[in-house]
């Protein structure tokens, strides 16, 4: 028996949909969230309604949900959760709980965006510049080195919040004035990638990686693209992830330049386009499943069909007689 939980479904129901059909007879799909009208809890076997993370006694009210539901394996779909799950995975442990995620050390590098600026430098992985320090940016610009455009945007952050385009001196030193902790990033003039990457628990070696041409996007969010596949890219890829000791799932944001494959940003957790990968042919709730019931995954890197293309709509969900809404 293989009981999931999913923390903060929020509106993610493909991915809850994924794991009740994987699961079919064999364990039970348990969602969360701080709101009744979070949809995608509604797809789940059982829904806990939680409070905010932020509340105190969050953790405690989660890992009770895993005693009593003899959870098997957990993850969050929102970022603010996954350092949680990552500091307290003994606490996981301890009540028969595996947390999905990468470790404390990896999930805060994620979050630190010039932080993995300097990883992936460290590394010999090419990435945008990055600046903290408005002087040194500035005289880079004087030497030649870097150019306007140029994004701003802040050091830990995520769903794109407060990113700005600039174009000159006077408006970096604006937005710098204020807003505390922004750093100014190289403007990635090239063609958007995504890849979704599954990393066995059990082998810790990388499976799968799934590469998708973003096409269009939205606030962040991939609205339209197409599977393509790369075996340079996945080579680069594998190396990185390796590298940093990723664990689970992640999803890396990427560009191509002139040729030239560069790594952005990396999100340890399930990417807001993952379904796209998952048509392909990519299962990675089979992948996660097999290891939570103690089976290693075989590799299948770029096992999936290209050409295949993701195109989000709206759809709406009725709920009758709601309480607890207002």
């Amino acid at each position: 028996m293989v009981n999931i939980l999913i923390l903060s479904a929020g509106t993610r129901d493909k991915v809850v949909q994924y794991f009740k059909k994987e699961l079919a007879g064999r364990g039970k799909v348990i969602a969360t969230d701080c709101s009744a009208l979070a949809p995608a809890i509604y797809e789940a076997d059982e829904y806990v309604i939680v409070p905010r993370i932020t509340e105190p006694g969050y953790l405690e009210k989660i890992l009770s949900i895993c005693k009593e539901k003899q959870i098997t394996g957990v993850f969050s779909l929102i970022d603010p959760e996954l350092s949680l799950l990552a500091l307290h995975r003994d606490e996981f442990l301890a009540v028969g709980t595996t947390p999905i995620i990468s470790g404390t050390e990896q999930v805060e590098t994620c979050f630190d965006k010039y932080r993995m600026f300097e990883k992936l430098t460290e590394l010999g992985i090419p990435t945008g510049k990055c600046f903290m320090d408005q002087e040194a940016f500035f005289a880079a610009v004087e030497s030649g080195q870097m150019r306007y455009p140029v994004f701003l945007k802040p050091v830990c952050g995520s769903a794109s919040i407060n990113i700005n385009k600039v174009s000159c001196r006077e408006e970096v030193e604006l937005l710098c004035k204020l807003n505390d902790d922004l750093m100014i990033q190289e403007y990635m003039d090239g063609q958007e990638y995504g890849a979704d990457v599954y990393i066995d628990l059990i082998s810790k070696e990388v499976i799968s990686i799934f590469v998708k041409k973003k096409i269009k996007m939205r606030a962040g969010e991939t609205d339209k693209a197409v599977s393509v596949r790369d075996e340079e890219l996945f080579g680069l890829i594998k190396e990185f992830v390796e590298k940093m000791g990723f664990l689970g799932i992640i999803d890396i944001d990427i560009f191509r330049i002139d040729g030239v494959w560069y790594i952005s940003e990396v999100n340890p957790r399930f990417g807001g386009g993952y379904p796209h990968a998952y048509a392909c042919g990519v299962n990675v709730p089979a992948m996660i499943v097999n290891n939570l019931e103690g089976r290693a995954n075989a590799p299948a890197i770029g096992a999936y069909k290209t050409g295949i293309a993701m195109m989000k709509y709206n759809e709406i969900m009725i709920k009758e007689e709601m309480e607890g809404c207002e």
